[in-house]
C-alpha cells in the first residue's frame, strides 16, 4: 500500500469517527429529560395570589449557591398539594394575610447537591446564618440533612406568612456579612414575613414548631401557619415550623428528578 493510501485510509477513519461522535451528540442532545406527571402544576396556575421567594434559585441558602435542578423561581407542587394551598390562602387573605413559598417540588439531583455540600467540611460561607451552633460534622446524625427528602414526593411545601400589603425586602448579596438565623427579626436578615422567631432554614432547635421558647406573638405566628395548613390536611414536621406535607400524598413512595421549569410541565399546566 502506497503511503498516499495509508494517509487516505487514516483521514477517512478519523473523519468517520468525528461523525460517529457529532450523531451520537445530536441524539443526545434530542433525547427529552425527565418530565413531571400529568398531576403536577405550577402553583401559579392555581393561585397566582401567592407570593414566592424560591431560595434554592438564589445563592441566599445554606449551601450558598443556587442549587443544581433549580431552572427557574417556579413552585411546582401536585395538583392536591395545589388546590389545598389555594384554600388556604383565601382563607388569610379575609385575615390581611397572604401565604409565601421558600420551595415546594425539590428535584433529587438537589438532594444530591446538599448531601455533596454537607460531605465538604471545608465549606462553611453560610455557617454564620444557618447552622450558627451546629457543627457541620453532624448535619446527618442530627436530621438537618438526609439523602432523601419528602419534597422530591411533590407534596411538601416549605413556607410562612406576610402580612398585607407585602413589604419589599432588600435581596441577599454574596459576601455581605451574615447574622444568625435565630437572631431578633431586626436582625438577622431581612424577610417581609411575620416574626416566627427564626428565619428560613435555620439549623437550630429553636426552629422546632412548638419550641417552648418561642411565645408571644412568634408562637401565634407559628399557630396560625399550623392550624390553618393543618385544617386542610397539611401535615407539619414538628423540627421545621415552615414544613408542612399534603396528605394523602398522591406520590407517597416515588422521588421525582425533573427539573424545576415550565418545560418540566404538561404545556397546559
Amino acid at each position: 500500500m502506497t503511503r498516499l493510501s495509508t494517509a487516505l485510509r487514516g483521514l477517512v477513519t478519523t473523519l468517520a469517527a468525528l461523525l460517529s461522535v457529532t450523531a451520537a451528540s445530536a441524539t443526545a442532545r434530542a433525547e427529552p429529560g425527565p418530565r413531571a406527571p400529568e398531576d403536577f402544576v405550577a402553583l401559579r396556575s392555581v393561585d397566582p395570589t401567592i407570593l414566592q421567594d424560591m431560595r434554592y434559585f438564589t445563592p441566599h441558602n445554606f449551601v450558598g449557591e443556587r442549587v443544581d435542578g433549580y431552572r427557574q423561581p417556579l413552585c411546582i407542587l401536585t395538583r392536591p398539594a395545589a388546590e389545598a394551598l389555594h384554600k388556604a390562602q383565601t382563607k388569610l387573605l379575609r385575615r390581611g394575610y397572604s401565604l409565601k413559598v421558600y420551595d415546594c417540588y425539590r428535584p433529587q439531583r438537589a438532594v444530591d447537591h446538599f448531601v455533596r455540600w454537607a460531605e465538604d467540611l471545608d465549606d462553611q460561607r453560610m455557617k454564620a446564618e444557618f447552622y450558627p451552633r451546629v457543627d457541620k460534622t453532624r448535619l446527618f446524625e442530627d436530621g438537618y440533612i438526609a439523602e432523601k427528602s419528602g419534597h422530591s414526593r411533590g407534596s411538601t411545601t416549605d413556607l410562612t406568612i406576610v402580612r398585607l400589603p407585602a413589604r419589599p425586602t432588600r435581596p441577599y448579596v454574596p459576601g455581605q456579612p451574615l447574622l444568625p438565623c435565630y437572631a431578633a427579626q431586626k436582625e438577622r436578615f431581612p424577610d417581609n414575613s411575620v416574626d416566627m422567631g427564626t428565619g428560613y432554614d435555620c439549623f437550630d432547635t429553636l426552629a422546632h414548631t412548638l419550641d417552648p421558647r418561642v411565645q408571644g406573638e412568634q408562637r401565634a405566628n407559628r399557630l396560625l401557619l399550623k392550624s390553618t395548613l393543618e385544617g386542610l390536611g397539611f401535615v407539619n414536621l414538628a423540627e421545621e415550623w415552615w414544613h408542612y406535607t399534603y396528605k394523602p400524598e398522591p406520590y407517597p413512595d416515588t422521588y421525582f428528578d425533573f427539573p424545576v421549569s415550565r418545560k418540566s410541565l404538561n404545556p397546559s399546566h
